[in-house]
Parts: C-alpha cells; sequence; structure tokens
C-alpha cells in the first residue's frame, strides 16, 4: 500500500522524508479548532484521527497518515502563535518554566477502514528567557506557524534547559518512532522497501 501524509506542513513531509520511502501529501482541509469541554489529549488524537479519514476517498486504497500537536501551560491549551506579539507572549510565559507537548499520530487503512493511535508526550523545560532574547530568536527564526512559537530543529533549541520524551522527533511534529511502530502494524515495514536514494 501506498503512503499519504495528510498534512500541508513542510516541517512533517521534512520529517517523513527520513524515513527515505514514497509518499505523497496533501492537506486535509478540516476545521482544528478544540471541541468545548474537550481534554487536550483527546483534542489532538480526534484531529490526527480526522485528518486521515478526510482524505478517504481521494485514496481509497492507502495508508493515510494524520499528525497534531498542541502544547499545555497552566492549564490550558496554546497553539501556534501566528503572529509576533503572540510568539512574544507565549515564550515569555514558557521562561523558567516547563511545558508539556502532545504530538498524536494516526495511520488510518482506507481501504479496510481501520486506524491506530498513539499520543506522544514532550516535557519542555525552558531557560530564562527575557524579552531582548526572545525578541532576538523570533527575528531569527519567525517561528508563527509552530505549536509553542519555537523550531526545535533549528535554533530554538538554545531556549531550552531539558527535553523529555520517548520519541525525539515528537517535539517537532511527527513522531516517527511511533510511526514506525504503527505501520508495521499494517505489514509496512520501513527497514524491509526499497529506499530512496538521498
Amino acid at each position: 500500500m501506498q503512503l499519504v501524509l495528510a498534512s500541508s506542513s513542510p516541517y512533517r513531509k521534512q520529517l517523513l522524508e527520513r524515513l527515505q520511502i514514497p509518499f505523497e501529501c496533501q492537506a486535509p482541509g478540516i476545521d482544528e479548532n478544540a471541541l468545548s469541554g474537550e481534554a487536550p489529549s483527546a483534542t489532538v488524537l480526534r484531529l490526527a484521527r480526522e485528518k486521515a479519514q478526510a482524505l478517504h476517498k481521494h485514496f481509497p486504497e492507502h495508508l493515510i497518515i494524520g499528525s497534531d500537536q498542541l502544547a499545555c501551560h497552566g492549564g490550558r491549551m496554546i497553539g501556534k502563535p501566528g503572529k509576533h506579539e503572540r510568539a512574544l507572549s507565549q515564550l515569555l510565559s514558557f521562561s523558567g518554566q516547563t511545558v508539556e507537548f502532545l504530538t498524536s499520530v494516526c495511520v488510518y487503512n482506507s481501504k479496510t477502514q481501520t486506524s491506530t493511535e498513539a499520543l506522544v508526550s514532550t516535557e519542555v523545560s525552558f531557560r530564562t528567557l527575557d524579552k531582548a532574547l526572545i525578541e532576538n530568536y523570533l527575528r531569527a527564526e519567525r517561528p508563527y506557524d509552530c505549536a509553542g512559537s519555537f523550531k526545535a530543529e533549528g535554533l530554538g533549541i538554545a531556549l531550552f534547559e531539558k527535553v523529555s520524551s520517548d520519541d525525539p522527533t515528537a517535539l517537532m511534529g511527527l513522531p516517527l518512532i511511533q510511526l514506525c511502530e504503527q505501520l508495521a502494524e499494517q505489514n509496512f515495514s520501513v527497514l524491509s522497501r526499497k529506499t530512496q536514494p538521498n
């Protein structure tokens, strides 16, 4: 079966390319807002599932990968900032704090209409950050389309004191360790496939 990544995110595309297997990308075009009273873990799992299932008519005999991510801090959900002022506010609130990032992944078999879902938690402990330092970072990397207002795969790593996770790629937006396990459950072995040349 062929793979489809239900995402328009360049970051998730770059992560999946690490596995050196062919896949297609298509934006799922769903409403990504949380439901009233919905727990953060339920939100990210639902959105990953809905993203994958949204493409089943276009890809009826495929393995479709959906993923979502949000941050939890101070009892509230934190998503993509969208603009500079909100990113500044987010990072100022993270200074000296530990923030939990929840990253979900769903593999949907559109032929059998079955799926597997998983949730990976990552705890990020931030350094003490002042406004000038944050401004310098935001001007350098402009991470306004990233949950938590940073790019962990780039300069954003300089904001951290410590990261704790079972899957180092989860914080970047797609937990590849978990994904490989889910693909194996669908009899799709990444390492037994003919890989793409670098």
